[in-house]
């Protein structure tokens, strides 16, 4: 694949982003509410006044925005977290990214590629814990090409296994050119992400210093290719700790407004990982912007008040706690009984961290996580049932821009959660499970759906399965 950055301009204004961070520093409480309050009536923010929002520095203020992305997000998401697993494929890679532990210099990188045998047994040990969504990830590699990619996702598809398979495939891996994006579209693929890693070109073109992942305008330009493949499905997102996660969330922002003014479609996901060590990685240990708890917290909500429509991703980076208190500050997708070793699923071995790309910080079972969000009021959910009806990219926003999410997504997630809790759970998580439904029901407000989610319920305890609205 050639890459050819000519034509090509950014879309991040650099020093508009500066220059409004800083004019917006000290926003009155009377402003602050206000932005608030549009993003309350599902209205996306502009520039300026999510550049209020980032700055704001006084604690009362602080916790205005908090609480207003968890009110935001009860109304558009409801209190379901849809799961995910992530399964590495193969961590060989041609960039020297100075952060990661899957850089080609790193001699103490274990390298593999899974086989196609064991890909099917990662595939099943993932499936006989219960998922059904997975996020596949590559290194960035020749090995690595469309085709590769478009067989190992057929491979992960046509493998059933017991009472499950895997229903929806995401994507992390390397931008393609146009052609490349419509052969990994045709088998099926949900979203394709792509992370920018950091919207500032200067710091970008520092921390990426050769590969093909050293050119910043290809890979900002990568999902408008992937839009033009006709994938409409797409994931952004930018590593924190590699400059000022204030810059980053804006740069997030103008993503998210060129996306809907060249396509009429925002990203339907946004990622916003902080970095975490990696072995043989110096850099990752002491990151030069480290975002600490507090700012993780402002972010996250930051961006949930700023994109009210748009799915966010956090992951098993982070620790225990911070999950599950960033949870109710927008988050609607987590990653659950993960491991980001090549291999890790099937074949755990003594090389396992030398095979991964960075330290997770949360380690439970699937099970384990299901039944804490179980018993914290959360619906755990594996729906896939709007990529499945087509309502992806321009439909899914029809649904979303409205705030119809909730209205959707709910019956399916208890549809879902039942079928995990009837096949794969633990005694304490089905009774926790059970009873959660049980309540979540109740609250349906529209009779007929009540009845239509009561008699699928009944189906499913019956033995029927993948079922959904």
């Amino acid at each position: 694949m050639k890459i050819s950055t000519e034509g090509l301009k950014s879309f991040i204004p650099t020093g508009k982003i500066e220059e409004l961070i800083a004019s917006e520093a000290h926003a009155p409480e009377s402003r602050i509410r206000e932005i608030i309050a549009k993003s309350l009536d599902k209205n996306r923010l502009d520039p300026d006044e999510t550049a209020a929002l980032v700055s704001v520095k006084d604690p009362e203020l602080k916790q205005l925005i908090l609480d207003g992305a968890h009110e935001l997000k009860e109304r558009i998401y409801g209190n379901r977290i849809v799961l995910f697993a992530p399964l590495y494929v193969g961590n060989e890679c041609i960039n020297d990214c100075v952060y990661c532990g899957f850089r080609i210099s790193n001699k103490e990188c274990v390298r593999a590629t899974l086989t196609h045998d064991e890909l099917v047994h990662e595939t099943q040990s993932l499936v006989e814990t219960g998922h059904k969504r997975l996020i596949m990830v590559y290194g960035e590699h020749p090995m690595y090409s469309p085709e590769y990619i478009a067989e190992t996702v057929q491979t992960v598809y046509d493998t059933k296994y017991h009472k499950g398979e895997i229903r929806r495939v995401n994507i992390n891996a390397a931008p393609l050119d146009i052609e490349g994006f419509r052969t990994v579209k045709s088998v099926g693929i949900g979203t394709y992400q792509i992370f920018q890693e950091t919207y500032h070109q200067p710091t970008y073109e520092k921390q990426h210093p050769r590969g093909p992942k050293s050119s910043f305008l290809w890979r900002l330009d990568g999902l408008d290719r992937a839009m033009q493949a006709g994938i409409d499905d797409m994931g952004i997102g930018a590593l924190m700790g590699l400059y000022d996660w204030k810059f980053e969330v804006m740069g997030l922002l103008y993503h998210t407004i060129h996306l809907e003014d060249r396509f009429g479609v925002g990203p339907h996901t946004i990622s916003f990982p902080r970095i975490e060590p990696a072995i043989g990685t110096d850099f990752a240990e002491h990151p030069p912007h480290q975002v600490s708890d507090e700012d993780f917290r402002h972010l996250v909500a930051v961006l949930r008040l700023s994109v009210p429509y748009t799915g966010m991703i956090l992951t098993a980076r982070e620790p225990i706690a911070i999950r599950n208190e960033i949870l109710r500050y927008g988050v609607s997708q987590i990653d659950a009984g993960s491991s980001i070793g090549v291999g890790d699923y099937s074949a755990k071995d003594d090389e396992s961290k030398k095979k991964s790309q960075f330290v997770l910080g949360d380690t439970r079972s699937l099970d384990d996580v299901i039944y804490e969000l179980a018993k914290g009021g959360y619906i755990p959910s594996f729906c896939t049932s709007c990529y499945r009806a087509g309502r992806t990219g321009e439909h899914f926003m029809e649904f979303a821009v409205p705030g119809f999410v909730k209205r959707f997504c709910t019956p399916n997630a208890l549809l879902t959660f039942a079928e995990y809790l009837y096949d794969f759970s633990s005694k304490r998580t089905l009774k926790a499970g059970l009873e959660l439904i049980d309540n979540e029901l109740a609250k349906i407000e529209e009779d007929n759906m009540r009845q239509a989610v009561t008699e699928k319920l009944t189906e499913m305890k019956e033995g029927k399965r993948d079922l959904f609205f």
